[in-house]
């Protein structure tokens, strides 16, 4: 078994996580071609914990995330919450403090270690605390040895730990992740669970696509089950698998609703 990602030594970089207002999703739909993928979603995303989202193929998880961050507008209902005011911004334009995370990362065609310091020259960061935030963010991604490997001639595994620890780097309020470890091995499985255990630990919001009910059960602390673009379930984790008060998720997790 892997050793856990040490912590790094107390002062060594100042983190702050800024607060987000909570998502809430009101009358959503969705329609796409004339299909409506998304069908009249009500629910809301706490500022904090974990939230793992299950459900069959096509039943809309992907969706909502896209929905969550702006990339696609509901073609009705509304979409709230999940921005803060953007500092030093006279007029208090909103700015998104959500990070997502795809399942196929989309790399820069640098290093590993200029795709993080990308970031954050992009946020103005010093000189100093860019060097120190980007060696820190490759350490706790089991990367270092890798800092000037051209980033996409890295395997499947380290490039997703890459764009991780790329998203985790400026802190953001939340971290949106879409089934990040659907085509890793248990190694880099394990790699990633730690780095968004510690982000959540450090503050940052989960919400976590997965078709792994076993680390459905490991990660989440509720759950918001979705089938046919509907949430027919969202409780704590516990009590969901305990008994999730749906027969299409329970059938879902006796493996008889098809993935």
């Amino acid at each position: 078994m892997l050793d856990q990602i040490n912590e790094p030594p107390a002062g060594t970089i100042k983190n702050t996580i800024s607060r987000c207002s909570p998502i809430v999703f009101k009358s959503v739909c969705l329609e796409i071609d004339g299909q409506l993928l998304i069908n009249n979603i009500n629910c809301s995303f706490d500022t904090l914990g974990k939230t793992v989202i299950i459900g069959p193929n096509g039943a809309g998880k992907s969706l909502l995330l896209r929905l969550m961050t702006g990339l696609i507008k509901p073609t009705s209902g509304s979409i709230s919450g999940g921005v803060q005011s953007s500092q030093g911004q006279s007029e208090g334009k909103p700015s998104v403090c959500y990070s997502l995370v795809f399942q196929n990362p989309v790399l820069l065609r640098r290093s590993t270690y200029e795709n993080i310091a990308f970031v954050l020259r992009e946020q103005k960061c010093g000189k100093e605390e860019l060097v120190k935030k980007t060696n820190l963010a490759l350490k706790l991604a089991r990367l270092e040895d890798r800092a000037q490997t051209p980033a996409r001639s890295l395997s499947g595994g380290e490039q997703q730990r890459l764009a991780l620890a790329r998203a985790l780097v400026v802190n953001p309020a939340g971290l949106l992740l879409d089934e990040p470890t659907a085509s890793l091995d248990p190694a880099s499985t394990f790699i990633v669970e730690e780095m968004v255990n510690k982000a959540n630990r450090n503050g940052t919001k989960i919400i976590f696509v997965t078709h792994d009910i076993r680390q459905a059960k490991r990660m989440a602390d509720d759950i918001l089950f979705v089938n046919e673009g509907r949430i027919l379930v969202h409780k704590p984790a516990r009590a969901f698998f305990k008994d999730p008060e749906s027969k299409k998720a329970q059938a879902y997790l006796d493996g008889r609703l098809p993935l």
